[in-house]
């Protein structure tokens, strides 16, 4: 594995990555709050969207400014080719440690 990125980190690339070109901030947050029924403050997400943007994993850009938010624009993320790739890595890495350890893992009936 190139990298590592942590839990948190996966599910704002995941989210980013679902959202596709409606990917800003509270999308974003709202997203994860809704999958994961946990919420999550707007500085958690901020600190981990920097780390993945200084690690090199997403890209941003600032949209038009819109009337609704009273003339201010949002910013606007994507992934990286890095970022599609660290996410790959990732899950073959889990799916790897599942395989080994779904004897263990069996839900009993």
């Amino acid at each position: 594995m190139t990298g590592y990125i942590g839990e948190f980190e996966e599910l704002v690339l995941l989210t980013i990555s679902g959202l596709g070109d409606e990917a800003y901030g509270v999308a974003i947050k709202e997203d994860i709050e809704k999958r994961c029924r946990r919420d999550i403050s707007i500085g958690a997400l901020h600190s981990t969207i920097s780390r993945l943007d200084e690690k090199g994993y997403i890209k941003s850009w600032l949209g038009d400014p819109t009337q609704e938010r009273g003339g201010r624009r949002k910013r606007f993320f994507e992934l990286t080719r890095s970022g599609v790739n660290i996410l790959h890595e990732t899950k073959a890495l889990r799916d790897e440690l599942w395989k080994v350890s779904k004897t263990k893992l069996a839900l009993n009936k």
